[in-house]
């Protein structure tokens, strides 16, 4: 345009009208059509305002925009490195759904060797993680994070959870970290009933190094999906699958042929795996795997006799929910002598837990040492007592809610368990009661250290006489929730070397035993909780302020101590509590403002919740003053 009206130097456009108000200077003049009316050589330059001939280029699109996808692909292929596509990614969603699109074997292999990190980022492969929860899970953070992720070392670990049916994630987000994340080591996808086999399809394809995968929830997931992993990731070494209502048999047995690094399988409620899946996937991974999880699946008694037999390096085994299993599974299972490196063994509901069946399995795992059993209605006194002749390694036993087990299958187990018995633990045991009669004279539990017995509400003063002898070494003791335990009850376990001590919900503990053990135990306790215990006073916290020496935990909810217990706490020069509960203690008010302070200069965390007399200022206070220390309010 500037050729055809001599646009150059000073020259400028001007709009229609005169330009001097002297009418002789019109000769000056010249038309230059029905754009531009005049053209004059003036001395000044003046704005330019010419609208009719400007806006066709004002309207016209950038080139690039205007490009084909197909073009554009071409052009973020070509660009150097990781880093250069990055940065054409985010500059429109558009861009960034070409760029995360592209799979690594279609980018330029030039430009891509040529531009690795010269600060050794190839070192960190993989290095990245990312976890994306709820309304943040969508296609288009999928997308940036896998773009995003490629120039800083790449992504090794992905935790996607979403949000059922609404969920914002879909094939398309799973499609673009397969393309851009070759090194990915770990997939964890919840409730993403949006995401389909092609997703996983996409994954299997660009993610070959996957070691972890963790399905849960995925309704729309199928065996096809499975057998893609398996066939293209053989590093697989744990899969984790719970609620997958369309994973059978098939894709357990493709994992079993193609993953034989297969380190860690949990399978949980997911209806179409039966027994031949399990099956395969013993029989295949005997040499690898190592633990095992089964539960609430439709598999019988042919399962636990393929874990019997061909577990032989299974040393975690959990066995849950399994409602078709009888007595012969379990008792087939531990004769298969296949269990002999089994070192924890968790059975929980499994109605085929009877007496036999437990002492076969005892028999069938000689190196077992922890063991936990839980709602398991049919086993009893004799049951238990035969499984602890049985299991001569135990070192840690838990019964939970075994309600046919009574007092003495309890004290029976204590004398057989062996010498290596640590740890003993009862919960919402209904059939325990009080001893009637003392036991014989026996050998004392020398190993014993921890003791827990919660919500057995039959257990009675006489049960903790017996064990008073019996355990003479304990260091850790959970009393939780027993209620027909006296003042009496208590002294009889007093030991010389507690460490840790729970009376929580014991209303009849009383300032003489919580005097009574900080008298003896002064140098070695470190924890202390008699939450729930209203009969405690302010005695029992000048006895803790004058006797403890290294006691960090110290849990004084809903006891009835006021603000002169708080202060001889405060008062104590050996006492450096680092958590300090007081939830629910009414009678402790502001005046103790001062004592919480002194006692803060070594606080992590402090709870006042529930503390009505304590004023809003006062915890606003604390929050500021104490400014190294969590305070619940």
């Amino acid at each position: 345009m500037s050729q055809i009206y001599s646009f150059a130097g000073e020259n400028e456009f001007y709009r229609r009208g005169a330009i001097y108000p002297n009418p002789k200077d019109a000769s000056l003049l010249l038309s230059l059509g029905s754009y531009v009316d005049v053209y004059f050589p003036p001395s000044k330059r003046s704005r330019v305002v010419a609208p009719t001939v400007f806006s066709a280029f004002e309207e016209k699109q950038v080139s690039i925009d205007v490009l084909p996808d197909e073009c554009l692909f071409e052009i973020f292929r070509r660009l150097p490195g990781p880093q250069e596509r990055s940065a054409c990614a985010f500059v429109s969603k558009h861009w960034l759904t070409l760029v995360s699109s592209i799979r690594q074997k279609e980018l330029d292999v030039v430009s891509s060797n040529s531009n690795k990190s010269e600060d050794g980022d190839d070192d960190c492969e993989g290095c990245l993680s990312r976890s994306l929860d709820g309304k943040k899970a969508t296609d288009v953070r999928l997308a940036a994070i896998a773009v995003g992720t490629a120039g800083r070392g790449g992504l090794g670990k992905l935790s996607i959870r979403g949000s059922g049916s609404v969920s914002k994630v879909s094939d398309i987000g799973l499609r673009s970290i397969g393309r851009s994340c070759p090194s990915l080591g770990s997939l964890s996808l919840w409730n993403l009933s949006t995401v389909t086999d092609n997703g996983l399809l996409e994954i299997a394809e660009g993610c070959t190094q996957l070691e972890k995968l963790d399905l849960n929830r995925c309704s729309t997931i199928t065996d096809k999906g499975l057998v893609a992993i398996a066939r293209s990731c053989p590093n697989l070494s744990e899969l984790t699958l719970e609620a997958c209502s369309r994973i059978g048999d098939e894709g357990l047995q493709a994992i079993a042929r193609s993953c034989s690094k297969l380190k860690s399988v949990s399978i949980k409620n997911c209806p179409l795996v039966r027994d031949q899946g399990i099956a395969s996937l013993l029989s295949n991974t005997t040499f690898s795997l190592a633990k095992l999880k089964l539960q609430m699946l439709n598999v019988t008694d042919v399962s636990l006799a393929v874990v019997g037999h061909y577990g032989l390096s299974v040393t975690d085994l959990v066995l849950s929910g399994l409602s078709h299993v009888s007595e012969k599974g379990f008792w087939v299972m531990g004769n298969g002598v296949g269990l002999q490196k089994i070192n924890s063994l968790t059975i929980t509901a499994c109605q085929g837990v009877t007496d036999a069946g437990l002492e076969s399995v005892g028999k069938g795992c000689p190196n077992m040492k922890k063991a936990i059993i839980s709602r398991s209605p049919l086993l009893s006194d004799n049951g238990l007592v035969s499984f602890a002749k049985a299991s001569l390694s135990l070192e840690s036993v838990q019964l939970e809610e075994c309600h046919r087990v009574t007092q003495f299958g309890f004290f029976g187990s204590l004398l057989n368990c062996g010498e290596k018995l640590k740890a003993f633990s009862l919960v919402n045991c209904l059939g325990i009661r009080d001893l009637a009669t003392g036991l014989p004279a026996s050998p004392h539990c020398s190993a014993l250290r921890s003791l827990s017995i919660r919500n057995c509400p039959g257990f009675g003063d006489a049960n903790l006489a017996a064990l008073g002898k019996l355990c003479p070494q304990l260091e850790e003791i959970d009393l939780c929730g027993l209620k027909g335990i006296t003042e009496s009850g208590f002294l009889h376990l007093i030991q010389n070397s507690l460490v840790k001590v729970n009376f929580s919900g014991c209303s009849n503990l009383t300032d003489k035993v919580i005097s009574a053990i900080t008298a003896r135990n002064g140098w070695t306790l470190e924890v202390l909780n008699i939450d729930g215990c209203s009969n405690i006073s302010d005695a029992s916290m000048v006895s803790i302020a004058a006797n403890c020496q290294i006691l960090s935990d110290l849990d004084l909810s809903k006891c009835s101590i006021s603000d002169s217990g708080i202060q001889a706490l405060a008062s104590s020069e050996k006492l450096k509590l680092q958590i300090l509960s007081m939830a629910g203690c009414s009678m402790v008010t502001d005046k103790s403002l001062p004592a919480i302070v002194r006692l803060g200069s070594t606080l992590l965390g402090l709870n006042l919740q529930q503390c009505r007399s304590i004023s809003n200022s006062t915890v606003d206070f604390l929050v500021e003053r104490l400014y190294k220390c969590d305070i619940l309010s």
